[in-house]
């Protein structure tokens, strides 16, 4: 099987979806989940138990990597997937549309979802999938309580100067966030402003970044090739991040947030870090 680069495979996995299916007229009983940020979703529902196979990086909640693998993001066991007999599989437009079709030509019904612009985008794919599965009140309730969460921390930062935001998603290529992506919500969200916001893509260079000079630099890369990151960029002691020490690391985990729910924890972690007074 292929496998993705890192800064790929982190705007893969962790963004969301907004779905162009027909709805179901009844609640599946057998899912496969071809996206992390679905496979998330379908553990929050509570019909995890319904999920007899997901993908080699469906890792979140721990519970999704006890599940039957069914090949990666773009390159899928259709064989294996055939054998777990399900009622439907839910795929998305990053799923190698090939292997999709020959899972429709079998009779398995196919789900599949577009990727989000922003929250709402977001929000939506979580009530359709409330919807599919026979769960809506549990979707409603936890936006409900993700919006009340998300209103409360906005409220807190309303006031505060908006800072100059730049957050790396990816090393080789340099990847950056633009309004094609629901990161740039969660850069406003926190109180800041997405440097990259309208970029025509979210491949950029250094130079670029030196360039726009920002308030505070997020890299998304953890270990030791995040502390390499960051070693580079602490070389460059021009920049207003380099001076007031405004550079730091995100678990992608964290950052790239597929659901309501790690939507707001990925806000409380982003908000504290341009604004640690407020919060």
């Amino acid at each position: 099987m292929r496998y993705l680069p890192a800064y790929v495979l982190s705007l893969l996995i962790f963004f969301s979806f907004t779905t162009y299916a027909p709805a179901a007229e009844q609640s599946p009983g057998r899912i496969i989940s071809l996206s992390p940020a679905i496979t998330e979703a379908l553990f929050l529902l509570g019909v995890e138990d319904r999920l007899v196979g997901v993908t080699l990086y469906c890792v979140r909640p721990q519970g999704a990597k006890k599940k039957e693998k069914v090949g990666t993001i773009v390159e899928v066991d259709v064989e294996r997937i055939i054998k777990l007999k399900p009622d439907t599989v839910y795929a998305t437009t990053l799923n190698n549309q090939r292997d999709i079709r020959r899972i429709k030509n079998l009779g398995i019904d196919v789900k599949i979802f577009d990727i989000a612009k922003g929250y709402d985008g977001l929000c939506d794919v979580f009530l359709e999938l409330g919807r599919l599965t026979g769960r809506e009140g549990r979707a409603k309730e936890l936006i409900y309580l993700s919006n009340q969460k998300i209103g409360a921390i906005r409220e807190r930062i309303v006031d505060k100067k908006k800072l100059h935001v730049f957050i790396q998603l990816g090393v080789k290529p340099l990847f950056a966030a633009t309004k094609e992506q629901f990161i740039n919500d969660l850069i406003e969200y926190a109180g800041g402003e997405n440097i990259f916001f309208n970029a025509p893509s979210g491949t950029v260079s250094r130079e670029e970044v030196i360039m726009k000079d920002p308030d505070v630099i997020l890299i998304t890369t953890m270990g030791i090739p995040g502390e390499r990151e960051r070693a580079k960029w602490q070389r460059l002691s021009s920049m207003r991040a380099v001076k007031t020490r405004r550079i730091y690391l995100i678990d992608s985990d964290t950052i790239c947030s597929p659901t309501p729910v790690s939507f707001v924890h990925a806000l409380e972690v982003v908000a504290g870090l341009l604004h640690p007074e407020a919060l």
